[in-house]
Protein backbone atom coordinates (compact mmCIF):
# COMPACT_ATOMS: atom_id res chain seq x y z
CA UNK A 1 0.00 0.00 0.00
CA UNK A 2 1.56 3.27 -1.07
CA UNK A 3 -0.41 5.56 1.20
CA UNK A 4 -2.30 5.29 4.46
CA UNK A 5 -4.87 7.64 2.97
CA UNK A 6 -5.08 6.48 -0.62
CA UNK A 7 -3.53 3.95 -2.95
CA UNK A 8 -3.81 6.49 -5.73
CA UNK A 9 -0.53 8.12 -6.77
CA UNK A 10 -0.58 11.83 -6.09
CA UNK A 11 0.91 14.06 -8.76
CA UNK A 12 1.56 17.77 -8.48
CA UNK A 13 0.59 19.36 -11.78
CA UNK A 14 1.06 23.05 -11.18
CA UNK A 15 3.14 25.32 -9.03
CA UNK A 16 1.72 28.25 -7.11
CA UNK A 17 3.49 31.61 -6.98
CA UNK A 18 4.97 32.86 -3.74
CA UNK A 19 5.19 36.61 -3.17
CA UNK A 20 8.59 38.12 -3.88
CA UNK A 21 8.34 40.08 -0.66
CA UNK A 22 10.40 38.58 2.13
CA UNK A 23 8.07 37.47 4.90
CA UNK A 24 9.09 37.73 8.56
CA UNK A 25 11.45 34.94 9.56
CA UNK A 26 11.69 33.36 12.98
CA UNK A 27 15.44 32.87 12.77
CA UNK A 28 17.66 35.56 14.25
CA UNK A 29 20.45 35.15 11.68
CA UNK A 30 21.05 33.08 8.58
CA UNK A 31 24.46 32.24 7.12
CA UNK A 32 25.03 30.44 3.85
CA UNK A 33 28.59 29.17 4.17
CA UNK A 34 30.74 32.15 5.16
CA UNK A 35 28.36 34.99 4.32
CA UNK A 36 25.10 36.18 5.85
CA UNK A 37 21.98 35.76 3.76
CA UNK A 38 20.83 39.19 2.64
CA UNK A 39 17.27 40.23 3.43
CA UNK A 40 16.71 41.63 -0.06
CA UNK A 41 16.16 39.78 -3.32
CA UNK A 42 19.08 41.27 -5.20
CA UNK A 43 21.09 40.12 -8.14
CA UNK A 44 21.82 36.73 -6.60
CA UNK A 45 18.10 35.85 -6.55
CA UNK A 46 18.22 33.87 -9.78
CA UNK A 47 16.93 30.42 -10.58
CA UNK A 48 19.34 27.74 -9.45
CA UNK A 49 21.16 29.90 -6.93
CA UNK A 50 21.38 28.41 -3.44
CA UNK A 51 20.71 31.74 -1.73
CA UNK A 52 17.55 32.23 -3.78
CA UNK A 53 16.45 28.66 -3.04
CA UNK A 54 17.01 29.17 0.67
CA UNK A 55 14.93 32.34 0.59
CA UNK A 56 12.10 30.51 -1.17
CA UNK A 57 12.28 27.75 1.43
CA UNK A 58 12.14 30.19 4.33
CA UNK A 59 9.19 32.02 2.77
CA UNK A 60 7.29 28.76 2.46
CA UNK A 61 8.14 27.77 6.04
CA UNK A 62 6.94 31.16 7.27
CA UNK A 63 3.73 31.33 5.22
CA UNK A 64 2.65 27.68 5.40
CA UNK A 65 2.90 27.29 1.61
CA UNK A 66 3.50 23.72 0.44
CA UNK A 67 6.87 23.14 -1.23
CA UNK A 68 9.13 20.58 -2.87
CA UNK A 69 12.89 20.33 -2.35
CA UNK A 70 14.91 18.64 -5.09
CA UNK A 71 18.63 18.04 -5.81
CA UNK A 72 18.73 20.09 -9.03
CA UNK A 73 18.01 23.78 -9.77
CA UNK A 74 15.93 25.63 -8.75
CA UNK A 75 16.23 23.35 -5.64
CA UNK A 76 13.08 24.64 -3.91
CA UNK A 77 9.66 24.93 -5.59
CA UNK A 78 6.43 26.24 -4.11
CA UNK A 79 3.61 23.81 -4.99
CA UNK A 80 -0.16 23.94 -4.76
CA UNK A 81 -1.68 23.54 -1.32
CA UNK A 82 -0.85 24.25 2.29
CA UNK A 83 1.28 22.65 4.99
CA UNK A 84 2.83 19.87 2.87
CA UNK A 85 6.49 19.02 2.27
CA UNK A 86 7.86 16.99 -0.63
CA UNK A 87 11.48 15.83 -0.46
CA UNK A 88 13.75 13.10 -1.82
CA UNK A 89 14.96 9.93 -0.18
CA UNK A 90 18.72 9.42 -0.11
CA UNK A 91 18.81 6.96 -3.01
CA UNK A 92 21.78 5.11 -1.51
CA UNK A 93 20.78 1.80 -3.13
CA UNK A 94 19.05 3.09 -6.26
CA UNK A 95 16.99 5.88 -7.76
CA UNK A 96 15.87 8.47 -5.16
CA UNK A 97 12.13 8.68 -4.52
CA UNK A 98 10.04 11.75 -3.70
CA UNK A 99 7.93 11.50 -0.57
CA UNK A 100 5.14 13.73 0.67
CA UNK A 101 4.57 14.44 4.35
CA UNK A 102 2.49 16.91 6.33
CA UNK A 103 4.16 19.85 8.04
CA UNK A 104 2.70 18.60 11.34
CA UNK A 105 4.62 15.30 11.00
CA UNK A 106 7.77 17.35 11.59
CA UNK A 107 6.50 20.06 13.93
CA UNK A 108 5.35 17.33 16.32
CA UNK A 109 9.00 16.37 16.84
CA UNK A 110 10.14 20.01 17.12
CA UNK A 111 8.38 20.27 20.47
CA UNK A 112 9.91 16.97 21.62
CA UNK A 113 13.45 18.05 20.71
CA UNK A 114 13.01 21.48 22.27
CA UNK A 115 12.19 19.76 25.57
CA UNK A 116 14.83 17.02 25.25
CA UNK A 117 17.71 19.36 24.40
CA UNK A 118 16.55 22.58 26.09
CA UNK A 119 16.67 24.43 22.77
CA UNK A 120 16.16 28.21 23.03
CA UNK A 121 16.31 31.21 20.65
CA UNK A 122 19.77 32.00 22.05
CA UNK A 123 21.10 28.85 20.32
CA UNK A 124 22.76 28.86 16.92
CA UNK A 125 22.39 25.75 14.75
CA UNK A 126 24.50 24.40 11.89
CA UNK A 127 23.73 21.91 9.13
CA UNK A 128 26.35 20.37 6.82
CA UNK A 129 24.47 18.83 3.90
CA UNK A 130 22.82 20.08 0.74
CA UNK A 131 19.29 21.51 0.86
CA UNK A 132 17.97 18.36 -0.82
CA UNK A 133 19.15 16.11 2.03
CA UNK A 134 16.28 15.36 4.41
CA UNK A 135 18.38 15.83 7.59
CA UNK A 136 19.55 19.24 6.38
CA UNK A 137 15.99 20.21 5.47
CA UNK A 138 14.76 19.02 8.86
CA UNK A 139 17.46 21.02 10.67
CA UNK A 140 16.53 24.16 8.73
CA UNK A 141 12.82 23.70 9.44
CA UNK A 142 13.36 22.99 13.15
CA UNK A 143 15.74 25.94 13.56
CA UNK A 144 13.25 28.22 11.80
CA UNK A 145 10.38 26.97 13.97
CA UNK A 146 12.34 27.40 17.22
CA UNK A 147 13.85 30.77 16.27
CA UNK A 148 17.49 29.65 16.22
CA UNK A 149 20.31 31.29 14.33
CA UNK A 150 20.89 29.12 11.26
CA UNK A 151 24.20 28.36 9.52
CA UNK A 152 24.40 26.25 6.34
CA UNK A 153 27.96 24.98 5.89
CA UNK A 154 27.56 22.76 2.83
CA UNK A 155 30.40 23.44 0.38
CA UNK A 156 32.98 24.47 2.97
CA UNK A 157 35.97 22.22 3.60
CA UNK A 158 35.88 20.42 6.98
CA UNK A 159 38.59 22.66 8.46
CA UNK A 160 36.66 25.77 7.38
CA UNK A 161 33.49 24.30 8.88
CA UNK A 162 35.21 23.97 12.25
CA UNK A 163 36.51 27.54 12.01
CA UNK A 164 32.97 28.74 11.28
CA UNK A 165 31.53 26.80 14.24
CA UNK A 166 34.09 28.41 16.53
CA UNK A 167 33.79 31.94 15.14
CA UNK A 168 29.99 31.99 15.36
CA UNK A 169 29.68 30.08 18.65
CA UNK A 170 27.44 27.36 17.19
CA UNK A 171 25.69 25.36 19.92
CA UNK A 172 23.49 22.82 18.03
CA UNK A 173 24.59 20.60 15.13
CA UNK A 174 22.61 18.37 12.76
CA UNK A 175 24.97 16.00 10.91
CA UNK A 176 25.53 12.54 9.50
CA UNK A 177 28.29 10.24 10.82
CA UNK A 178 30.30 10.82 7.62
CA UNK A 179 30.08 14.60 7.98
CA UNK A 180 31.21 14.37 11.61
CA UNK A 181 34.01 11.94 10.78
CA UNK A 182 35.53 14.36 8.25
CA UNK A 183 35.74 17.32 10.66
CA UNK A 184 39.23 18.32 11.74
CA UNK A 185 40.72 21.13 13.78
CA UNK A 186 40.77 22.38 17.37
CA UNK A 187 37.89 21.50 19.74
CA UNK A 188 34.76 23.67 19.65
CA UNK A 189 33.55 24.20 23.25
CA UNK A 190 30.41 26.15 22.27
CA UNK A 191 28.66 23.07 20.81
CA UNK A 192 26.38 21.49 23.41
CA UNK A 193 24.09 19.25 21.28
CA UNK A 194 25.05 17.03 18.33
CA UNK A 195 22.07 15.33 16.69
CA UNK A 196 23.43 12.62 14.40
CA UNK A 197 21.46 10.58 11.88
CA UNK A 198 21.63 9.12 8.40
CA UNK A 199 23.94 6.19 9.11
CA UNK A 200 25.56 4.03 11.77
CA UNK A 201 27.60 5.89 14.36
CA UNK A 202 30.67 3.73 14.98
CA UNK A 203 32.75 3.91 18.15
CA UNK A 204 35.66 5.68 16.43
CA UNK A 205 33.40 8.47 15.17
CA UNK A 206 31.78 8.70 18.60
CA UNK A 207 35.22 9.22 20.15
CA UNK A 208 36.13 11.75 17.44
CA UNK A 209 32.98 13.77 18.18
CA UNK A 210 33.78 13.73 21.90
CA UNK A 211 37.21 15.16 21.11
CA UNK A 212 35.93 17.80 18.68
CA UNK A 213 33.00 18.89 20.88
CA UNK A 214 34.06 18.16 24.48
CA UNK A 215 31.00 19.81 26.07
CA UNK A 216 28.40 18.36 23.72
CA UNK A 217 25.71 15.77 24.30
CA UNK A 218 25.86 13.39 21.34
CA UNK A 219 22.49 11.82 20.50
CA UNK A 220 22.27 9.52 17.51
CA UNK A 221 18.92 8.66 16.01
CA UNK A 222 17.73 5.99 13.63
CA UNK A 223 15.07 6.84 11.09
CA UNK A 224 14.36 7.13 7.39
CA UNK A 225 13.00 9.82 5.10
CA UNK A 226 9.67 8.00 5.31
CA UNK A 227 9.57 7.65 9.10
CA UNK A 228 11.57 10.57 10.50
CA UNK A 229 12.63 9.71 14.08
CA UNK A 230 12.29 6.05 15.12
CA UNK A 231 14.84 5.60 17.91
CA UNK A 232 17.23 7.80 19.89
CA UNK A 233 20.35 6.80 21.80
CA UNK A 234 21.02 7.70 25.43
CA UNK A 235 23.84 7.24 27.93
CA UNK A 236 22.74 3.64 28.63
CA UNK A 237 22.50 2.50 25.00
CA UNK A 238 24.43 -0.78 24.64
CA UNK A 239 27.07 -1.21 21.95
CA UNK A 240 25.56 -2.03 18.58
CA UNK A 241 22.12 -0.61 19.37
CA UNK A 242 20.49 2.39 17.67
CA UNK A 243 18.66 3.34 20.86
CA UNK A 244 15.14 3.11 22.24
CA UNK A 245 11.90 4.33 20.72
CA UNK A 246 11.83 8.10 20.24
CA UNK A 247 9.03 9.75 22.29
CA UNK A 248 5.69 9.06 20.61
CA UNK A 249 6.98 6.03 18.63
CA UNK A 250 5.72 2.45 19.02
CA UNK A 251 7.94 -0.35 17.69
CA UNK A 252 6.83 -3.84 16.70
CA UNK A 253 9.02 -6.72 15.49
CA UNK A 254 6.93 -8.86 13.15
CA UNK A 255 7.44 -12.32 11.65
CA UNK A 256 10.28 -12.80 14.12
CA UNK A 257 12.54 -15.83 14.25
CA UNK A 258 14.61 -16.03 17.44
CA UNK A 259 13.54 -12.45 18.15
CA UNK A 260 14.75 -11.09 14.79
CA UNK A 261 12.14 -9.79 12.37
CA UNK A 262 10.84 -6.84 10.39
CA UNK A 263 10.70 -3.50 12.21
CA UNK A 264 7.27 -1.81 12.06
CA UNK A 265 6.69 1.73 13.27
CA UNK A 266 3.69 3.72 14.48
CA UNK A 267 4.12 7.42 15.26
CA UNK A 268 2.85 10.92 14.46
CA UNK A 269 6.03 11.53 12.41
CA UNK A 270 5.36 9.27 9.40
CA UNK A 271 5.16 10.33 5.76
CA UNK A 272 1.92 10.24 3.77
CA UNK A 273 2.95 8.65 0.48
CA UNK A 274 5.37 8.49 -2.41
CA UNK A 275 4.83 11.11 -5.09
CA UNK A 276 7.49 9.88 -7.54
CA UNK A 277 8.86 6.35 -7.45
CA UNK A 278 8.02 3.61 -5.00
CA UNK A 279 9.67 1.00 -2.81
CA UNK A 280 8.62 -2.63 -2.55
CA UNK A 281 10.20 -2.70 0.92
CA UNK A 282 7.88 0.04 2.24
CA UNK A 283 4.48 -1.31 3.25
CA UNK A 284 1.57 0.03 5.30
CA UNK A 285 -0.65 -1.90 7.69
CA UNK A 286 -3.24 0.55 8.97
CA UNK A 287 -1.32 3.31 10.75
CA UNK A 288 1.92 1.28 10.96
CA UNK A 289 4.66 1.25 8.34
CA UNK A 290 7.85 -0.68 7.62
CA UNK A 291 10.70 0.33 5.32
CA UNK A 292 12.04 -3.23 5.30
CA UNK A 293 14.54 -2.91 8.15
CA UNK A 294 15.35 -6.15 9.99
CA UNK A 295 16.11 -6.02 13.72
CA UNK A 296 15.39 -7.09 17.27
CA UNK A 297 14.46 -5.49 20.59
CA UNK A 298 16.20 -6.45 23.82
CA UNK A 299 14.44 -6.75 27.16
CA UNK A 300 14.97 -3.03 27.89
CA UNK A 301 13.51 -1.90 24.58
CA UNK A 302 16.78 -1.11 22.79
CA UNK A 303 16.66 -1.75 19.05
CA UNK A 304 19.42 -3.63 17.21
CA UNK A 305 19.40 -3.53 13.40
CA UNK A 306 20.67 -6.34 11.20
CA UNK A 307 20.18 -4.56 7.88
CA UNK A 308 17.59 -3.77 5.24
CA UNK A 309 15.60 -6.55 3.61
CA UNK A 310 16.32 -5.12 0.14
CA UNK A 311 20.09 -5.34 0.72
CA UNK A 312 20.08 -8.87 2.14
CA UNK A 313 21.59 -11.52 -0.16
CA UNK A 314 22.08 -15.28 -0.04
CA UNK A 315 25.64 -16.60 0.11
CA UNK A 316 26.12 -20.38 0.21
CA UNK A 317 22.45 -20.79 1.23
CA UNK A 318 22.75 -18.34 4.14
CA UNK A 319 21.10 -14.93 4.44
CA UNK A 320 23.77 -12.23 4.73
CA UNK A 321 23.45 -8.51 5.53
CA UNK A 322 26.28 -6.43 3.98
CA UNK A 323 25.73 -3.83 6.72
CA UNK A 324 27.42 -6.15 9.24
CA UNK A 325 30.66 -5.99 7.26
CA UNK A 326 30.31 -2.22 6.78
CA UNK A 327 30.03 -1.77 10.54
CA UNK A 328 33.16 -3.84 11.15
CA UNK A 329 35.16 -1.99 8.47
CA UNK A 330 34.21 1.34 10.05
CA UNK A 331 35.54 0.01 13.36
CA UNK A 332 38.76 -1.40 11.91
CA UNK A 333 39.45 1.58 9.62
CA UNK A 334 38.00 4.61 11.40
CA UNK A 335 39.92 7.14 9.30
CA UNK A 336 38.75 5.79 5.94
CA UNK A 337 35.38 5.69 4.23
CA UNK A 338 34.19 2.21 3.31
CA UNK A 339 31.18 0.44 1.84
CA UNK A 340 30.13 -3.05 0.78
CA UNK A 341 28.29 -4.01 -2.40
CA UNK A 342 27.24 -7.40 -3.79
CA UNK A 343 27.48 -9.26 -7.07
CA UNK A 344 25.60 -12.37 -8.27
CA UNK A 345 27.78 -15.48 -8.35
CA UNK A 346 26.97 -18.76 -10.10
CA UNK A 347 28.51 -20.96 -7.38
CA UNK A 348 27.71 -19.15 -4.13
CA UNK A 349 24.63 -17.12 -5.03
CA UNK A 350 26.33 -13.80 -4.31
CA UNK A 351 29.72 -12.44 -3.31
CA UNK A 352 30.63 -9.38 -1.26
CA UNK A 353 32.93 -6.64 -2.53
CA UNK A 354 34.41 -4.07 -0.13
CA UNK A 355 35.37 -0.57 -1.23
CA UNK A 356 37.84 1.31 0.98
CA UNK A 357 39.00 4.90 0.62
CA UNK A 358 42.68 5.19 -0.29
CA UNK A 359 43.37 7.92 2.27
CA UNK A 360 46.72 9.54 3.00
CA UNK A 361 48.22 6.70 5.05
CA UNK A 362 49.58 3.41 3.66
CA UNK A 363 46.79 1.05 2.55
CA UNK A 364 45.49 -1.49 5.07
CA UNK A 365 47.04 -4.94 4.88
CA UNK A 366 44.74 -7.20 2.87
CA UNK A 367 45.63 -10.37 4.79
CA UNK A 368 45.11 -8.66 8.16
CA UNK A 369 41.70 -7.36 7.10
CA UNK A 370 40.56 -10.77 5.92
CA UNK A 371 41.75 -12.41 9.13
CA UNK A 372 39.90 -9.86 11.29
CA UNK A 373 36.71 -10.33 9.28
CA UNK A 374 36.95 -14.12 9.55
CA UNK A 375 37.52 -14.04 13.31
CA UNK A 376 34.76 -11.53 14.07
CA UNK A 377 32.07 -12.31 11.50
CA UNK A 378 32.94 -15.71 10.05
CA UNK A 379 34.42 -16.81 6.74
CA UNK A 380 31.15 -16.24 4.88
CA UNK A 381 31.53 -12.45 5.38
CA UNK A 382 35.02 -12.23 3.86
CA UNK A 383 34.69 -10.20 0.64
CA UNK A 384 35.67 -11.68 -2.72
CA UNK A 385 37.59 -8.48 -3.46
CA UNK A 386 38.80 -5.48 -1.46
CA UNK A 387 39.07 -2.47 -3.74
CA UNK A 388 40.83 0.80 -2.91
CA UNK A 389 39.40 4.00 -4.38
CA UNK A 390 40.75 7.54 -4.20
CA UNK A 391 37.44 9.14 -5.21
CA UNK A 392 34.85 7.71 -2.83
CA UNK A 393 31.40 8.67 -4.19
CA UNK A 394 28.99 10.15 -1.66
CA UNK A 395 25.36 11.18 -1.99
CA UNK A 396 24.01 14.54 -0.83
CA UNK A 397 23.06 12.77 2.40
CA UNK A 398 26.70 11.93 3.10
CA UNK A 399 26.04 8.21 2.59
CA UNK A 400 28.12 6.11 0.18
CA UNK A 401 26.64 5.89 -3.31
CA UNK A 402 26.11 2.12 -3.31
CA UNK A 403 24.46 2.09 -6.72
CA UNK A 404 27.38 4.00 -8.23
CA UNK A 405 29.92 1.72 -6.55
CA UNK A 406 28.09 -1.36 -7.84
CA UNK A 407 28.12 0.00 -11.40
CA UNK A 408 31.85 0.72 -11.08
CA UNK A 409 32.77 -2.89 -10.27
CA UNK A 410 35.67 -3.89 -12.54
CA UNK A 411 34.15 -7.19 -13.68
CA UNK A 412 30.67 -8.26 -14.86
Amino acid sequence: MRSRRSARRLRTTRHSTVSRKILPMNVAEIYLRDRPLRADTGSDDVEGDEAAALRRLLRCLTSGQSFRVQPRPPFVLAIAGREAIECCTSGSTGQPKVIRRSRSSWTASFAVNRALFDVAPTDRAAVFGALSHSLTLYGIAESHHCGLGLHLLHGLRPKAQIEHLTRHQISVIYATPTQLRLLSGPPVPSVRVVLCGGGRLDTATHAHVAQMFPRAELRAFYGASETSFVTLTDAQTPAGSVGRAYPGVTLDIRAAQDGVGEVWVQSPYLFDQYVDGESAATRWDGSAVTVGEIGRLDERGYLFLMGRRDRMVTIADRNVHPEALETLLATLLPDRLSAVVTRPDARRGHVLVAYIETGTEPPPDDAWLRQEITQRLGAIMVPRKILLTAQFPLLASGKPDLAGLTQALPWP
